[in-house]
């Protein structure tokens, strides 16, 4: 042979090496370059929330620490308050501690020392002052752009007044709170030294001559517990009233009613009779907290129970204290809440139970405190008169491995469960991003699909190897896997529009055709095996036994679709879906599982069908001739030689039709309605995360949890096809070790 041509050879060789080589390096960076990427963004959802000290200064000695009732901070932490008995509330610069300016607030009585302050929601306070009168006033702070000053931004403040409580008539009491809504309703709540409790509420009511008159009722309400009233909470909107006691019982009245509040419950919270120190609800004013004398902190609402009705259940228990909770306070934007105890503060978030920061447990004691409206900071005072700021990093506070994976008790729900809703019609939701129903619709659609993908493929692949004619054969691989190139939004659109309503309607004759057509395909073969034995049917058998089959196969489809009405009309009523609820509770949702088998199965036939196909023609004739040599029939053949020769081909193909199916994203989000529920029923959707992705990423926030969360779902889905494959290459590898290498 020509050196030259040889040379050549070898040169083009070493060169078709190095492209495929630097071909597969690049395909394998790419791969793991996108899983490091996707990973990269889901990363930050386990990183552990951070605080740090950016301010940090004495206060005016004027006013000593433990006269100051309240604090409070704008949202960029850059102006802060605090609120003194004398009604004195001073703005400072948080950086330094520069006073701004002072206000003074009095009572409509002329009364100029208070009692007590609390703050609530968006910086509002409640004021009760000496002479029993009570006053509502709300801090507002307003950013400014000054043009004259190169549009450089200030803050402005001023305080204004949301309502007036009088003084009671029968004294000053021991304990009051009150609450004004938006729409003018105003409810108060005293505790005398006597025992007395009473309820005040002043509604505005529109008068037959469109006069809108105050309308005010007083109620007398009946404690009868073992222990007194140690602590209240009012709801934002002044219906809901919890009270709690020094033998740890928690008392819930209904005041939405202005003639007749009502006592719904009355619950005993801890088996101990732990006194109750604290109260407050969360964000949204469907949960309560509560503290107690040992340092406990959880969170209770309404559940339904079938006997008593509503009654109050301990849901979540948060990160507790070492000493008695001095008080409990709700974030004003999510499910967080903060504790205040002697050992500091503690911040955890309800929903995923995660203890998010603490603050205070040095030197120097926290005697107050509070929190800017957008989460990111804390200013604290301490026993020594300092006054520090505290900047908060807690990005995904409700995101833990327990609300992705495991069960969670929900706001509202009867019991833990895993849920998928991102979003809801108002900003006080809580979130539920459980991934679990997402991977078990992922698993349950791909199940379906493949029950009816892999036995049509694979019997289908073994007939047209092992038993079509040569000429049939080139026919039917090459329309098979043109099916491959069906755009799967056809195919989704087809299933959801013209499929699952033609199911709907016929579905008795679906399950008749499950028994018909498999009952007519046995008897026809027995029949067959009988009738074979005539001279002209002997060469039919030659490869074109589908020209039996098929009229068989058609005939019980059209059996089944003309008795299927009668059949339900004389079993069922009439209606099948109603019998399947009414008698076995299971709903037929129009877009379920039946449809998704057929259309995802649909889509993944002809990869299935084309590697098995390959795999069993790519068998050595001589295996064949010889087991037929040695009196096998054609069929024993199949089952004991060629099927195990190719039975590494056929695994990966199912395999690689199992990782076809768990990322098929159009099908499934047009054909099986993204219902996130966790249901095996065949009726019922389901949502997958595919789907799931496709849905929810154009209306995620960039970065926020949700965001983060569909990340962290591709990864999941990533490293299910991943581990599907190695799984299927290790099993092949294995098959071809014990078959031969065929």
């Amino acid at each position: 042979m020509n050196p030259a041509f040889l040379k050549k050879v070898k040169r083009n060789d070493r060169i078709a090496k190095w492209v495929i080589t630097v071909g597969g390096m690049a395909i394998i960076f790419s791969v793991i370059f996108i899983l490091v990427l996707i990973a990269k963004v889901s990363l930050p959802l386990f990183l552990a929330p951070d605080k740090d000290l950016s301010a940090s200064f004495q206060l005016d000695k004027s006013v000593p620490a433990d006269k100051i009732l309240a604090l409070g901070v704008d949202e960029y932490l850059e102006t802060g308050y605090t609120l003194d008995q004398r009604g004195q509330t001073r703005f400072f610069n948080v950086s330094d501690g520069s006073a701004l300016d002072t206000l003074e607030l009095v009572s409509e009585t002329g009364s100029r020392r208070l009692v007590t302050a609390e703050t609530y929601g968006r910086l509002n306070h409640m004021l009760v002052w000496d002479d029993g009168s009570v006053t509502i006033e709300q801090v507002k702070f307003f950013p400014f752009f000054d043009e004259k000053n190169d549009n450089k931004r200030s803050i402005r403040h001023r305080v204004e007044q949301l309502a007036i409580f009088a003084p009671p008539s029968n004294g000053v009491p021991d304990q009051t709170m009150a609450r004004v809504t938006e729409d003018g309703r105003q409810v108060r709540i005293d505790l005398f030294r006597s025992g007395d409790f009473y309820v005040t509420i002043a509604e505005e009511e529109e008068s037959l001559f469109g006069v809108e008159d105050l309308v005010q009722e007083t109620h007398l309400l009946e404690v009868n517990t073992a222990g007194d009233i140690s602590a209240m909470t009012l709801s934002t909107d002044g219906i809901k009233l919890y009270v709690g006691t020094t033998k740890g019982e928690i008392l819930r009245w209904d005041l939405a009613d202005i003639e007749a509040p009502l006592l719904e419950e009355t619950t005993h919270a801890f088996s101990d009779q732990r006194e109750i120190t604290t109260l407050s609800m969360v964000f949204g004013d469907v949960s309560l907290i509560v503290g107690d004398q040992k340092g406990g902190v959880s969170t209770w609402f309404p559940i339904r129970d079938a006997d008593v009705g509503w009654k109050l259940t301990k849901i979540h228990e948060l990160q507790g204290h070492s000493a008695a909770v001095k008080s409990v306070l709700p974030t004003p934007h999510d499910k967080s809440v903060y504790s205040f105890a002697a050992d500091g503060i503690h911040i955890s978030h309800m929903t995923s139970e995660r203890f998010l920061v603490g603050i205070g447990d040095g030197a120097e004691k926290v005697v107050a405190f509070a929190q800017s409206t957008r989460g990111n900071g804390v200013i604290t005072l301490t026993d020594h008169g300092s006054l520090q700021s505290w900047k908060l990093n807690i990005p995904h506070p409700e995101i833990s491995f327990k609300t992705l994976f495991g069960k969670v008790w929900y706001e509202g729900y009867p019991e833990p469960t895993w849920a998928w809703q991102s979003s809801a019609g108002t900003d006080d939701y809580e979130p539920k991003l459980s991934l679990t129903p997402l991977i078990f619709g992922t698993l349950k659609g791909t199940f379906y699909a493949m029950l009816f993908a892999v036995p049509l493929a694979i019997f289908g692949a073994i007939y047209t190897s092992q038993f079509a004619r040569p000429k049939f054969k080139g026919v039917i691989k090459p329309a098979v896997e043109v099916m491959a190139a069906i755009p799967t939004v056809i195919i989704g659109f087809l299933a959801a529009l013209w499929l699952a309503p033609l199911i709907e309607r016929s579905l008795g004759s679906m399950f008749l055709s499950l028994i018909l057509v498999p009952a007519a395909l046995m008897l026809s073969i027995v029949l067959w095996q009988l009738a074979r034995k005539t001279e002209p049917l002997k060469r039919v058998e030659k490869g074109y036994e589908f020209l039996v089959i098929a009229p068989v196969l058609v005939m019980a489809v059209a059996i089944a679709a003309v008795l299927g009405p009668g059949l339900e009309d004389g079993l069922f009523g009439g209606d099948l879906k109603q019998w399947l609820f009414n008698e076995t509770g299971t709903r037929y949702d129009p877009r379920n599982c039946i449809i998704i088998a057929f259309a995802m199965g649909f889509a993944v036939i002809p990869i299935i069908f084309t590697i098995a196909e390959d795999s069993l023609s790519n068998v050595p004739p001589s295996l064949k001739a010889a087991s037929l040599a040695l009196g096998a029939s054609r069929w024993q053949t199949v089952w004991r030689v060629i099927l195990p020769s190719a039975s590494p081909g056929i695994f990966a193909g199912t395999m690689i039709g199992f990782g076809r199916a768990v990322g098929e994203t159009m099908i499934v989000l047009m054909a099986t309605g993204n219902t996130a529920i966790m249901d095996l029923s065949i009726f019922n959707g389901m949502r997958p995360l595919s789907a799931n992705i496709a849905v929810e990423i154009p209306e995620a926030p960039v970065d926020g949890s949700l965001y983060r969360t569909l990340f962290l779902s591709a990864v999941i889905l990533f490293v299910m096809t991943f581990v599907v494959n190695t799984v299927a290459e290790i099993v092949r590898q294995r098959l071809r070790a014990k078959y031969g290498r065929f």
